[in-house]
């Protein structure tokens, strides 16, 4: 029978983690994402883990450092925060071109400068093209349930996955948390029999020098050049958007439970106004919703659980019918305005569908955002034309 739990997103990051029986683990410490491999370091220690603990001195080393081992057949594990998932930008592409199955929890917080330890999207946002998976939770047990799905995606597309979720307000809020048995996790992911086919004694080139067309190899087969490396991984990424789908399903057949896949919805059925968000912000935005309603305005929400690759088909579908739309977000792509909105309208318009789409940027540096501003401000935009703003910008300095 399944447990639960009263414990934080980190714990429940770091609980899913072991009952996927990870092989190896090698982070950085960093707030809020420090207490995740905590927990791991402790698990080992006691020695209720049976995985490799790697002490490393850098993200960018903790990044190398699982990317060979799951080139040498390990499931691995890693975790960071803001100016931490910065720092691995280089390994995050290597680790998208070695096609490796890592999972990696994103405890989101505020980029420095200045510095900030409260929570923000723009960290993960930053990383969007990096080539990885990115998933986005709105509670703690969508955090465990996504740490698993995780790694039954990434092994079966080879593409890596980023589990996000917010800082303080997931990171360290303790609520009841589901666990599975490890009977069941085990029934749902296979070990992992992956890696690159490296064995003692045998020497390999990986990841060698390539040219821009292909070539033949020493053998006589045609290899592929490096555009048509980034074509597989394109394709391939795409493709995932089905397996998401997909693992989605199964995970609900064995636990009893669904995230929604792509995209979740509330209060969509009869819907003239929606809202859009990611993460724990999208929960906010029920209730605003719900005080929506009660003025009389017919509110429901799109939550957002795949950010990459992008559900475009399966947001269009929620969004149909939609007069209005306001995008909530915790991010901002300089220059231009918030990345979430931006996809979102370059969606719709692949599809002719044209309600009304507003965006706003909320909750910066750990801002606090509360459901009644939410509502207000998307109720004001509403008797407006298509408008972009910050929500509770001070301009007055």
């Amino acid at each position: 029978m399944d447990e639960i739990r009263i414990i934080t997103a980190n714990t429940a990051a770091a609980v899913a983690a072991a009952l996927c029986r990870i092989q190896v683990v090698a982070a950085y410490p960093i707030t809020p994402q420090t207490p995740v491999t905590e927990e791991l370091a402790a698990m080992v220690e006691r020695g209720d883990l049976d995985a490799e603990y790697l002490t490393v001195e850098s993200e960018h080393s903790a990044m190398a450092s699982v990317i060979a081992a799951s080139q040498m057949g390990a499931r691995v594990f890693t975790a960071t925060s803001a100016n931490g998932l910065l720092y691995m930008h280089e390994m995050l592409h290597w680790a998208a071109g070695s096609r490796v199955p890592v999972v990696m929890a994103c405890v989101n917080r505020g980029v420095g400068a200045p510095w900030t330890i409260l929570n923000d999207q723009q960290d993960s946002i930053a990383q969007r093209d990096t080539g990885w998976i990115q998933l986005y939770c709105r509670n703690s047990q969508e955090v465990l349930d996504s740490i698993i799905h995780a790694y039954k995606i990434a092994e079966q597309a080879s593409i890596p996955v980023m589990v996000c979720y917010d800082g303080f307000v997931l990171s360290h809020a303790s609520t009841p948390v589901e666990i599975p048995t490890q009977e069941d996790v085990d029934r749902f992911l296979p070990r992992y029999s992956g890696g690159v086919g490296i064995e003692e004694g045998a020497f390999m080139n990986v990841n060698p020098l390539i040219l821009s067309e292909p070539r033949q190899d020493p053998f006589g087969d045609l290899r592929p050049g490096y555009m048509e490396l980034r074509y597989r991984l394109q394709q391939d990424l795409v493709g995932t958007l089905e397996t998401i789908e997909d693992v989605d399903r199964e995970f609900a057949s064995v636990f009893g439970r669904c995230t929604g896949g792509l995209v979740w919805t509330y209060r969509m059925e009869d819907a003239h106004h929606a809202l859009v968000s990611m993460g724990s912000l999208a929960s906010e935005c029920t209730l605003a919703a719900d005080l929506m309603r009660q003025e009389g305005l017919r509110t429901g929400v799109v939550g957002v659980r795949s950010y990459r690759p992008f559900p475009a088909d399966a947001i269009a579908a929620g969004l149909k019918g939609a007069e209005t739309v306001t995008v909530f977000e915790k991010d901002v792509s300089y220059g231009y305005g918030g990345a979430l909105a931006t996809d979102l309208r370059s969606a719709l318009f692949d599809r002719n569908l044209q309600p009304k789409v507003s965006s706003f940027v909320a909750g910066l540096g750990g801002r606090d955002v509360r459901p009644e501003q939410l509502a207000r401000t998307a109720s004001e935009s509403i008797a407006k034309e298509p408008s972009y703003g910050w929500i509770d910008v001070r301009g007055e300095w």
